[in-house]
């Protein structure tokens, strides 16, 4: 769930370094511009914020976004509903204003020059992130642990939503029983579990997380499912059916194309090839810097245009679902299951920690729900392929 398009983003005021002199100005400053997406300081309404460390402006007017995620990590400030929080800020378009400082774009500078997701250093999101702790993860999703976009189609339940958005990608793949699935990203092999019992198919699921791959084999024990530890530049052999959920985030914009060149020589002539992804309105090659420190390490969310570059003279587009909105229902599901479990978590996660992961589930369901990010189901075919019978 990385992205590189800020959620937390600030205007051009909060870049003016003649206006950071003192904590009486900066307040002033984040004020007037906050009050442009109807976001009060120490307000009454749910989505104001509350300050307890007069520091923050400052902090804010210099370190950006970055600044204010690690405020509330310090607890400097507070907000009943931070998921509304963001979502005004964004709506309101404060993030579009956006003019760093010098010291500011430096942080981006990283990935314009260097692959970050190269293959030497794909290893790092699974360190910082997949690998931290199952029973973290396990403690917020659902029975098959889909980390990843549920489907409310008539249900406020995540774990039908969750069925519903496993039987959904099956459905877009045309699975048949007998058929050879490749799972590349592969979580805690709940998709490769589901596509094999209740579709008869032999599927392998490739994961560079060690963990995750522990779970997986076991998850999906007595079942023709295979889960192997590798990055994805080293699949080989082909396959009726490709997916990929939630994993072309941590691909990275040089890389895009190689990932797409793999998935085509892995694919069968009529075969079908879905990929689930977050995606930004905008094409970017930088990451948000509070992300990339305390989440997903090297996270980037690819455009539609990027997409589109990297499928051209390889694939045949043949549907683009935007389920965006579901995605903000599923972070909010994740959230409320989070605070339930916390008082068996906090044994070994302490309260600096519970207010990073709350300020990630509920600032990317607040960008989710301004629609600054999407969530795109895209299915891909080799040109020449009588269409597939893509049953939504």
């Amino acid at each position: 769930m990385g992205t590189q398009k800020s959620v937390t983003a600030l205007p051009s005021e909060f870049s003016r370094p003649r206006l950071v002199q003192g904590r009486g100005v900066a307040r002033r400053i984040v004020e007037n511009v906050l009050a442009r997406a109807g976001v009060g300081i120490n307000g009454p309404n749910p989505w104001d914020i509350r300050v307890h460390d007069e520091r923050l402006y400052a902090r804010v007017l210099r370190e950006k976004n970055l600044g204010l995620g690690e405020a509330y990590m310090d607890g400097w400030w507070d907000c009943q509903r931070i998921d509304e929080f963001i979502c005004r800020v964004l709506r309101a378009g404060l993030d579009e204003a956006i003019r760093g400082s010098a010291a500011y774009l430096l942080r981006f500078f990283p990935s314009l020059v260097l692959n970050l997701q190269s293959k030497s250093r794909a290893h790092i999101i699974a360190q910082r992130h997949y690998d931290r702790d199952n029973d973290l993860f396990l403690s917020f999703l659902d029975p098959y642990n889909q980390y990843s976009c549920a489907y409310f189609q008539e249900t406020d339940d995540l774990a039908e939503a969750q069925q519903k958005k496993l039987e959904l990608l099956c459905r877009k793949l045309n699975l048949q029983a007998g058929n050879r699935v490749l799972d590349i990203g592969g979580g805690w092999g709940g998709l490769a579990r589901h596509m094999a019992e209740r579709h008869g198919c032999t599927v392998t699921s490739v994961n560079i997380s060690g963990e995750q791959v522990r779970y997986a084999r076991d998850f999906c024990r007595g079942l023709p499912v295979t889960v192997i530890q590798a990055d994805y530049r080293q699949i080989g052999g082909t396959f009726d059916k490709i997916v990929s959920v939630g994993m072309f985030e941590h691909v990275g914009w040089r890389n895009y194309r190689i990932f797409m060149n793999i998935v085509h020589r892995c694919l069968k002539p009529e075969g079908v090839f879905l990929l689930q992804t977050i995606g930004g309105n905008e094409s970017r090659v930088s990451c948000d810097p509070w992300i990339t420190r305390y989440i997903f390490p090297n996270g980037m969310l690819p455009s539609i245009a990027q997409i589109g570059r990297a499928v051209e003279g390889l694939f045949v587009v043949e549907d683009w679902h935007n389920l965006g909105p579901h995605y903000d229902r599923t972070l909010m599901a994740w959230y409320e299951n989070f605070q339930r479990a916390w008082d068996r978590l906090k044994e070994r996660y302490d309260d600096r920690f519970k207010r990073m992961w709350d300020y990630y589930l509920l600032s990317c369901a607040g960008a989710f729900r301004a629609r600054s990010i999407q969530l795109w189901q895209i299915v891909l075919t080799k040109p020449g392929t009588v269409q597939p019978a893509c049953r939504i």
